[in-house]
């Protein structure tokens, strides 16, 4: 860290704020976040983990948004953040053993069909259609929780994307499927930070000056979500889902 120059250290703070505006409404921060810590010279080994406690502090801060706002339904997201981290938990063990990226033609796939559903269906998400919490949610909400986990655990490129999808399809308007995402997503970045701690895996110093002002980010970010409505947070889903996309492909590519 006392090699850092003032200019790096302004780039992350810049790149900070402008992930965390974005993770704050519908994930995908580490799309800058990651590309900012390497550029910074950051130990491969302590990359992820570093990056995991600055995503946790911005997850942590936009919750605390949308938790203030009364965007989120509570009633159903404490049923599903155990299996959240369960899920979270077994993907980050099972990547140790499996490679991750078979996974990647599939995600590009399943990018791909959510952005084109969300294209075509233009007031999705506009106003909410929740019929409550029934035995049939919590079962397919416990589902999605235990599957999205292990996958932010085992991969995680467009989780944010997938936990908004999973909710809008159960009915919730943007916002609120925002809010319940960001409570799942905070649930299995907890989880996985905690892991890294104990592996020795995060560089504090450089988590810290990324994840400050990603919660400056994540405050502005999700004020602006919860005021503009489905209005700004439809547009800001579907490009950064975009950009998912296209990075995926990229890698696959290279």
């Amino acid at each position: 860290m006392e090699h850092a120059s003032i200019s790096m250290i302004a780039i992350l703070v810049i790149c900070g704020f402008l992930a965390g505006l974005i993770d704050s409404v519908v994930g995908g921060g580490g799309l800058i976040a990651i590309p900012a810590l390497l550029s910074a010279g950051i130990p491969l080994p302590l990359l992820l983990g570093s990056n995991k406690l600055a995503g946790t502090l911005c997850s942590f801060t936009s919750t605390a948004s949308f938790m203030r706002s009364g965007k989120i339904n509570f009633q159903l997201v404490k049923v599903l953040i155990p299996f959240s981290i369960i899920g979270a938990v077994a993907g980050s063990l099972t990547v140790r053993q499996v490679p991750s990226e078979f996974l990647k033609p599939l995600v590009i796939v399943m990018l791909v069909v959510i952005t084109i559903y969300t294209l075509f269906k233009k007031a999705w998400g506009d106003v909410s259609t929740f019929a409550g919490s029934s035995k049939k949610s919590r079962l397919i909400g416990i589902a999605v929780a235990l599957l999205i986990g292990f996958y932010d655990g085992f991969f995680g490129p467009g989780t944010g994307s997938f936990l908004i999808f999973a909710f809008l399809m159960m009915g919730f308007e943007f916002v609120t499927a925002a809010g319940n995402a960001k409570v799942l997503n905070f649930a299995s970045n907890i989880s996985s930070l905690l892991t890294f701690v104990a592996l020795g895996s995060v560089s504090y110093s450089y988590g810290l000056i990324m994840g400050i002002p990603m919660v400056i980010g994540a405050v502005v970010g999700s004020r602006i979500a919860i005021r503009k409505g489905a209005a700004y947070i439809r547009p800001l889903f579907i490009a950064v889902t975009v950009i998912l996309i296209s990075k995926q492909i990229w890698d696959t590519m290279h």
